[in-house]
């Protein structure tokens, strides 16, 4: 019996120990508990720090951008300006494009008359009086006139003459040449004698008159060529 009691107390005397082994086995687990807050503490401070550092990447950024964005928006403001003020310019150098000349605006008269068998011709003048450039293009319409006031027979045929626009410049002319024969012809016997002449310039309704004495035969028929540049024939 006391070898059983010498075991038993052995036996609890080895699992006191063991016991105590054990505490002192969680010792260790509760000593290691600082390091983890200061890994927790490192981890929170290293966030911070990266957060802060994006935050002033991002502020960098703004202001970079902030900045470029006013640069080129001036420089957008200025090329605006640029084309502006050169379309503007343009527009004043190149001015509106000339109109028709209009019949208010053009002075007219015949020219010398050229005779040769039997055959007459002269020009027919018109003159831009108004104060703008001006263009004709095309035939006049014309009227012959006796001395009482009369119209007399007028027959104006244009001949096959392809018409082209002519620009006058205020003070410049253009003239059209006229041919008509002083020979009766057919059942004519004599042919009637004008005093003057009712001009209407190429697509106008309005009309000039001016001095113009000729006889013309051939009932009346006048040939005339388009308008053209210069005075004389």
């Amino acid at each position: 019996m006391r070898i059983t009691n010498t075991t038993l107390t052995a036996g609890a005397a080895a699992l006191a120990l063991l016991a105590a082994g054990c505490g002192t086995g969680t010792t260790p687990s509760a000593a290691a508990a600082p390091p983890a807050r200061t890994t927790t503490t490192t981890t929170t401070t290293t966030t911070t720090q990266h957060t802060t550092t994006a935050a002033a990447a991002d502020a960098g950024r703004a202001t970079a951008a902030s900045a470029m964005s006013a640069r080129y928006g001036s420089a957008a403001q200025s090329a605006g300006t640029r084309t502006t003020a050169t379309r503007t310019t343009a527009a004043r150098s190149t001015g509106a494009a000339p109109a028709r000349c209009r019949t208010t605006g053009l002075r007219a008269r015949v020219g010398r008359q050229d005779a040769g068998a039997g055959n007459r011709y002269a020009p027919l003048v018109l003159t831009n009086t108004s104060g703008k450039t001006c263009w004709v293009y095309g035939f006049v319409g014309l009227v012959l006139i006796d001395g009482r006031g009369d119209a007399l027979r007028t027959r104006t045929r244009r001949e096959s003459v392809t018409p082209h626009r002519v620009t006058l410049r205020p003070g410049a002319s253009a003239h059209a040449r006229l041919h008509w024969t002083v020979v009766p012809t057919g059942h004519e016997t004599r042919c009637p004698s004008s005093a003057r002449l009712m001009i209407i310039p190429p697509d106008e309704v309005a009309h000039l008159e001016v001095p113009f004495k000729a006889t013309v035969c051939d009932d009346g028929r006048i040939d005339a060529r388009p308008m053209a540049p210069g005075t004389s024939l």
